[in-house]
């Protein structure tokens, strides 16, 4: 098997994280397990076959485990792994720059930000 290589270690960040919804995902991870119908709820704007593909490939690389609760009917959660929770600095980072960027771009934050439980430490 032919290794993989990289021009810049960035790259498998953004291998990893990289896209519309997986930092996203990650961080509503941040704030304890969700099921998919409750990430589906927090990001509207994702397709369920998306989240679905989404989830699968953040599980596939360590980042999030999945937990399914042999109950009927079933009930399946996800939740940062270890490993995962080693990217909370870097959520945090570009939390921290987005906001900057909006109020930059936009003036008023809060009128471009949708509420949403991870913008409530905003106001």
């Amino acid at each position: 098997m032919q290794k993989k290589k990289y021009n810049i270690s960035v790259e498998a960040t953004l291998e990893v994280i990289g896209g519309k919804w997986k930092c996203v995902i990650l961080c509503h991870l941040t704030r304890g397990k969700k099921r998919t119908s409750e990430l589906k709820r927090l990001i509207p704007n994702i397709t369920q076959k998306m989240l679905t593909q989404q989830l699968r490939e953040l599980e596939k690389d360590g980042v999030i485990n999945r937990i399914v609760h042999n109950q009927v009917p079933p009930k399946v959660e996800y939740e940062l792994s270890e490993y995962g929770w080693s990217l909370k600095g870097i959520l945090d980072a570009l939390c921290e720059w987005g906001e900057k960027h909006i109020t930059r771009v936009y003036g008023d934050k809060f009128a471009v930000l949708e509420e949403n439980v991870l913008n409530e430490k905003l106001k």
